[in-house]
C-alpha cells in the first residue's frame, strides 16, 4: 500500500453503517479503532479478496491501551473508513510481533 495514502488522510468517516457494529461484533469502541493508525507498528498490506468494488486494506496494530488489532479499512474521499475491527488472531499476532522484532 502507498502509505502516503492514509497518512494524509484527514480523519475518519463514521456514520450509521459502521458506527456501532464493531463494538456489537467485537467489542471494539470507535476509539481503538482509531487509536491503531497513529501507534507503531502498524502493519498496513491489501485485501485482494475483498477488493472488487474498491481498495481494502487490512492493518495490525495496537490501541493505547496493548489491545491487538486487526481493522480492515478503504479510504473515501481522503478519509479513513473502517470496515470491520477485531481482536487479533493467534497467526495475525504472530506475524504482527515478528515484524516488531525485525523491525520490518
Amino acid at each position: 500500500m502507498d502509505f502516503e495514502r492514509y497518512e494524509n488522510c484527514s480523519g475518519f468517516h463514521w456514520d450509521k453503517g459502521n458506527a456501532t457494529k464493531n463494538w456489537e461484533r467485537h467489542g471494539v469502541s470507535q476509539t481503538e479503532c482509531e487509536q491503531v493508525f497513529f501507534n507503531r507498528p502498524f502493519l498496513v498490506a491489501d485485501d485482494r479478496t475483498h477488493s472488487q468494488d474498491e481498495q481494502r486494506y487490512f492493518g495490525l496494530g495496537k490501541t493505547d491501551a496493548g489491545r491487538s488489532l486487526c481493522v480492515v479499512f478503504t479510504i473515501r474521499g481522503g478519509l479513513i473508513r473502517v470496515i470491520s475491527a477485531r481482536g487479533m488472531s493467534r497467526r495475525e499476532r504472530r506475524t504482527y510481533y515478528h515484524a516488531k522484532e525485525t523491525g520490518s
